[in-house]
């Protein structure tokens, strides 16, 4: 038998171990649920506080894109807005950049003449994660007087 045969043994031998000790002894289940209910808890704190650094994240870069300020001129909007586009979708194939994404898309939006035709294409086009993140950015800022439910339109409400 070469080495690999032993270690399979081994583990075998422990999986049955470990099956009959938790099948008969009260204390080591306990102890089982104990370690389960102690992870669990780890990993709830965990998540709370990562949504609260992204949701600061996602406030920090909101207030950032304001700072910053839109271009006023039509050619500078058009401009600006593939720029941030493309700034966007590249931004997008790293998960790791999904706040700095939907901070360009944003910015592209904000010079958008119809930003719920843009939501529009934003869900069917732009990652789940990133919509999700646009959404709070929206949400977020007063400034904005669209929604992100691109399923009603602007024709037939009574306006011009």
């Amino acid at each position: 038998m070469d080495l690999g045969s032993h270690v399979n043994a081994l583990r075998l031998a422990y999986a049955v171990y470990f099956d009959h000790k938790r099948q008969t002894d009260p204390e080591f289940r306990k102890a089982l649920k104990r370690e389960s209910k102690r992870t669990a808890r780890a990993a709830k704190i965990e998540a709370e506080a990562h949504g609260a650094r992204q949701k600061e994240a996602i406030k920090d870069a909101l207030e950032e894109a304001k700072e910053q300020g839109f271009p006023t001129e039509i050619e500078e909007k058009e401009a600006y807005f593939m720029q941030e586009v493309s700034r966007g979708e590249t931004l997008c194939q790293d998960e790791s950049k999904r706040i700095e994404a939907a901070t360009s898309f944003y910015r592209a939006l904000k010079v958008y003449p119809s930003p719920k035709d843009l939501i529009g294409i934003y869900d069917k086009t732009v990652p789940k994660p990133v919509i999700d993140i646009l959404a709070e950015m929206i949400a977020l800022d007063p400034d904005t007087n669209f929604s992100m439910s691109p399923g009603g339109s602007d024709h037939g409400d009574g306006e011009p």
